[in-house]
Order: C-alpha cells, then structure tokens, then sequence
C-alpha cells in the first residue's frame, strides 16, 4: 500500500514540476518581449541571422578546397549546407539570447520553488 502512495506522490510531483516549469516559461517569455509579438521577434532574428548563414557558407566552400580533388563537388555542396546551417543556427541563437535567457532563468525559478515546498513537505521543521 506504501508504494502506491509513494508513486502516486512521485507522480504528482512530477506533475508539479512539470507544471511549473511550463508557468514559468510563459513568464518568461512576457516579461521578455514585452509588447512584440514572438513571431516578429522570430522573423527578426531569422533575417538578422543570414549574414552568418553566408559566412558559414563560404567558411564550408573554403574548407573543401583544401581537400583533395576527386569528388570535390559533392563535398562542397555537403560542406557548404553544413556550414550555412552552423551559421544560421549560430546567428539565430545569438539574436533570440535575451528571450532564451529570460524563459530559462524564469522556468528554473519556477521549478526551484517547487522543489523547495516539496523539500518542505517530506522534511518538516519543527522550531518548538
């Protein structure tokens, strides 16, 4: 019987956390957007993150002339298509970092605070 109780409390704990964690990523995301709408952010940010894409790009075409000449095309076609997706990929994340970071630090801040009432729950303190 004590493990039913113990994993029906496990489960409701998960569910807390989860809960949590997903309350405080929507804290997160208001309070760093403000005003704008997350798409307009997004698309800004994509637009933004082409010139890396670029420079990725040619840092892939770049690095498969240093190879050797038999099936050079098809390896700076491959290397090219990596190096823009690094690069955007790399742009993107630079441009969206103050949302990211304000969703991150507000989701965990969420999640510690249940794990601190559940730490409360099964250790009690007893002051008297």
């Amino acid at each position: 019987m004590d493990h039913v109780r113990s994993f029906s409390g496990n489960v409701r704990y998960g569910r807390n956390l989860v809960n949590a964690g997903i309350a405080g990523i929507r804290t997160g995301q208001n309070s760093a957007r403000g005003e704008r709408r997350l798409s307009k952010i997004a698309a800004d940010a994509a637009r933004g993150s082409f010139a890396m894409a670029a420079v990725g790009t040619c840092v892939g075409l770049l690095t498969s002339c240093l190879m050797p000449r038999s099936n050079r095309l098809s390896k700076s076609i491959v290397l090219g298509s990596v190096g823009s997706a690094l690069g955007f990929l790399a742009g993107f994340s630079w441009k969206t970092r103050e949302v990211t970071s304000s969703v991150a630090h507000s989701a965990a801040r969420e999640v510690r605070r249940v794990r601190d009432e559940h730490w409360l729950e099964t250790n009690p303190i007893d002051y008297a």
